[in-house]
């Protein structure tokens, strides 16, 4: 497994990492709901709930648990969908429903983005390996980029340990 990070301008947070599985695997650990359940939120989290309402303009309801049993509710409304090439969604917090609720008020910081912009993409490569970036958009300090790229580094280790047990 590589890791790749950049911090483009506008605190873009852009990771890459190689997977020794299939394209069809690592498309299913974003696009079924008990995948998603297995790498869901940063580590010693885990993730209870994945409903996923995986089509353009569908809303995936995905939840991370904290070790002490507070739930984060996340959701993802799909922009646009390329089978085994792109994933676009917005991901923004919610509640247990769905609805939108200020991230502030699970205790993030006050200047948590809402709606934040992501896209992966997928490219096979030789022997059986899979290229995945993730790209998170529009992070308005240091300290957020950080802690995003801390939680996503996080979640793809787990990703990547869940295809290990596959």
């Amino acid at each position: 497994m590589a890791d790749n990070i950049s911090n483009k301008s506008n605190w873009d947070l852009v990771v890459t990492r190689v997977f020794n599985v299939s394209i069809e695997q690592v498309w299913r650990a974003w696009t079924e709901g008990e995948h998603v359940k297995s790498w869901w939120g940063p580590t010693s989290f885990t993730s209870p709930v994945a409903k996923m309402d995986f089509r353009v303009n569908g809303t995936s309801l995905v939840c991370m648990r904290t070790p002490d049993g507070h739930d984060m509710f996340n959701t993802w409304t799909y922009q646009k969908i390329q089978p085994m090439e792109l994933i676009e969604f917005l991901l923004d917090w919610s509640d247990k429903d769905g609805n939108r609720i200020d991230p502030a008020a699970m205790g993030m910081p006050p200047d948590m983005p809402r709606d934040v912009r992501h896209v992966i993409t997928f490219k096979a490569e030789s022997g059986n390996t899979t290229e995945m970036t993730v790209t998170e958009y529009g992070y308005p300090s240091n300290q957020l980029f950080e802690m995003s790229r801390a939680g996503l580094e996080q979640c793809l280790d787990k990703m990547a340990a869940s295809f290990s047990k596959a």
